[in-house]
C-alpha cells in the first residue's frame, strides 16, 4: 500500500509518496503567496494551500496505482489562525506563525494575567507567533470578524477538515496555539474565557497518529482518489519532522541546523521550566517534547561568510580550523534577537575578544562555536528537568560540515548521529499515515524499522573538558551586555 505525506509549510507544500517499507516513490512541491499588509504583518489565504495541493498530489500519483493509496496525514507550519464562519468560510486571510503584531496582547497576557498563570493553563508563555494573541488582536481590532467566528483552526488542520469534513486537531499542534492544556491534552477553559471563546467554538483534538475520518466525495473527485482513502490528524512541523528523524522515546534528541536552530528533546513525561525558556507541547508519539529555539543558527554562518567575507566556499573557509578548543574569540549569534532562553528581540550579534593575533579562521571558528554554546543553553536546561541526553540526531544544511558536527559534538558532549533520510517534515508525516492505517503497533516501531544510522561523529574528553571552560564564559556575555542591547534600539 501507498502513504502520501503532506509538508504545509510557509512558503510551499511539499509532498511526499511512500509505501509501508518506507521507500519514497515520488516528492513533489507547489508554491504558494504570501502576503505582508503592514510592515511585521504575515498572512496566507487558506484556499491557495488548498489549490496547491491538489495540484500537487495530482503530480503526486500521476504514475502509481491510485488504489494502492492508504492513508494520507500532515506535518504543519504552527500557529497559524484560521477561522471559520457557520458556512464554514474562511472570514479573513490567515494570520502566520511569523506574523508580529500582537506584542500588546502577549504583554497583556504575560504581564497583566501574569506569565506563570498563563503557564499554569498551557505549559507556556505567551510569544508573538502564538494563536491566542492573534484571537485577541482580531476580537479588539476587527469586531465584526470576531462575532462571525464558528470554529477556530491550524493551517494543517484546515486542509485536514477539507479532505474530512472534520473540524479537527492533534495534540502536538494545539500545544503552540496557548490555548490547549498541554499537560492534560485538552482545551484551557480558563484560555477560551480569556479570549472570548467557547469549547465547541475549537476543533476535536486527535493524536497525531489517529484517524480523523476518511476522505470526503468532494475531495476524492478534486484529487482523483478513492473516499476509502483514511484521514489521520498528523501534527506540528518539529514534533512530525522528529518523527520523520526517529527521535521519538525518552531523551530523544534532534538538533535542527538551519536557518534557525532547533533543539527538539523527546520525553515520555510532561515537566515545565520555571521560566519558560523551553517550549513544552505534545510530541506526535502520544508523549511530550520540550524545544528549544534560537534564531540565527546557520543563518549565522550565512551571513558571516556571504555578506562579510564574501565567498560561498563555506568548506574551504573551514579547512584550516584543527585546534578545537583554543580559540578566544566568541560570538553572540543574536543577528535577529534570541528566542531561547533570552526571549529578546533586543539582543544583537557580537564579537568579543580579538587581539591583533586573531585570523579570519578564528572569527570563522567564532561563529560556528557560537552557535552551538547558543544551542547548548537549551541542553543545559534541559538537563535540570532531569532529561539525560547521550546522543543526537542533526539535520539542516549546516549539518553537511563535518567540523561543524564535531564541534557540537564536543560543545554538548554528545555523540552526533546523521540518519538515512533527509526528508524529515514529508516523511514524518508518512510515517504517521502508515501508523494511522494499522502498518505499524506505534510510531516508536515504525521509526526504529524505518530509520537507520548511517554515520555518527563523537566526542573528545580533552575537548569537551576545554569547551566547558569556554561555555562558562559564553554564558556570561549576554547577562553582561543586555543592558547595553537594549540602550541600541
Amino acid at each position: 500500500m501507498l502513504y502520501i505525506g503532506v509538508d504545509l509549510g510557509t512558503s510551499s507544500v511539499k509532498l511526499l509518496l511512500m509505501d509501508e517499507a518506507g521507500d519514497i516513490k515520488s516528492i513533489v512541491t507547489r508554491e504558494y503567496p504570501l502576503y505582508f499588509p503592514k510592515p511585521g504583518w504575515s498572512e496566507q489565504n487558506p484556499e491557495d494551500w488548498y489549490t496547491a495541493l491538489v495540484d500537487g498530489i495530482k503530480e503526486l500519483t500521476k504514475d502509481c496505482d491510485k488504489s494502492q493509496i492508504e492513508g494520507i496525514s500532515f506535518s504543519g507550519q504552527m500557529h497559524g489562525m484560521v477561522i471559520l464562519d457557520e458556512n464554514d468560510n474562511v472570514i479573513r486571510p490567515a494570520i502566520l506563525w511569523n506574523d508580529g503584531r500582537t506584542q500588546e496582547e502577549c504583554d497583556y497576557l504575560n504581564i497583566e494575567i501574569g506569565r506563570e498563570k498563563i503557564s499554569s493553563y498551557t505549559a507556556n508563555m505567551a510569544l508573538t507567533g502564538f494563536t491566542a494573541p492573534k484571537i485577541l488582536w482580531v476580537k479588539k481590532h476587527e469586531p465584526d470578524n470576531f462575532a462571525k467566528i464558528k470554529k477556530v483552526m491550524l493551517p494543517k488542520d484546515y486542509i485536514a477538515y477539507k479532505l474530512s469534513g472534520v473540524h479537527c486537531t492533534d495534540v502536538s499542534d494545539a500545544s503552540g496555539m496557548l490555548l490547549f492544556d498541554v499537560k492534560n491534552k485538552r482545551w484551557s477553559k480558563e484560555m477560551l474565557d480569556i479570549c472570548g471563546l467557547k469549547e465547541e467554538q475549537m476543533a476535536k483534538v486527535f493524536e497525531s497518529f489517529q484517524v480523523v475520518g476518511n476522505m470526503n466525495g468532494q475531495a476524492a473527485k478534486d484529487l482523483g482518489l478513492s473516499e476509502n482513502v483514511k484521514v489521520i490528524a498528523g501534527g506540528g512541523d518539529q514534533a512530525v519532522a522528529s518523527v520523520g528523524t526517529g527521535v521519538v522515546g525518552e531523551g530523544k534528541c534532534n538538533v535542527s541546523l538551519g536557518t534557525s536552530g532547533v533543539v527538539f528533546i523527546s520525553t515520555e513525561n510532561f515537566a515545565v521550566d520555571d521560566q519558560n525558556a523551553l517550549h513544552a507541547f505534545c510530541h506526535a508519539n502520544g508523549k511530550y517534547h520540550f524545544m528549544g529555539v534560537m534564531l540565527s543558527a546557520a543563518a549565522s554562518n550565512k551571513w558571516w561568510m556571504d555578506e562579510i567575507i564574501g565567498t560561498k566556499e563555506y568548506a574551504k573557509e573551514q579547512k584550516d580550523i584543527t585546534e578545537l578548543g583554543e580559540n578566544n574569540v566568541y560570538f553572540l549569534p543574536y543577528l535577529m534577537g534570541e528566542r531561547t532562553p533570552h526571549n529578546n528581540p533586543n539582543a544583537r550579534g557580537t564579537f568579543i575578544g580579538m587581539t591583533m593575533d586573531t585570523t579570519r579562521a578564528d572569527m570563522t571558528q567564532a561563529v560556528l562555536e557560537g552557535v552551538a554554546f547558543a544551542l547548548r543553553d537549551s541542553f543545559e536546561i534541559t538537563k535540570s528537568l532531569g532529561v539525560n541526553i547521550e546522543r543526537i540526531r542533526i539535520n539542516g544544511g549546516g549539518a553537511k560540515s563535518p567540523l561543524w558536527c564535531k564541534i557540537i559534538a564536543n560543545v554538548l558532549n554528545v555523540k552526533v548521529d546523521k540518519i538515512n533520510s533527509e526528508e524529515g517534515p514529508a516523511f514524518g508525516a508518512a510515517i504517521l499515515a502508515c501508523v494511522g492505517c494499522g502498518k505499524y503497533n506505534s510510531v516508536e516501531e515504525a521509526t526504529t524499522k524505518l530509520i537507520k544510522v548511517i554515520d555518527t561523529t563523537e566526542q573528545d574528553a580533552a575537548i569537551v573538558d576545554k569547551y566547558n571552560k569556554k561555555y562558562d564564559v559564553f554564558k556570561q556575555l549576554y547577562p553582561s551586555l543586555k543592558e547595553m542591547f537594549d540602550k541600541m534600539v
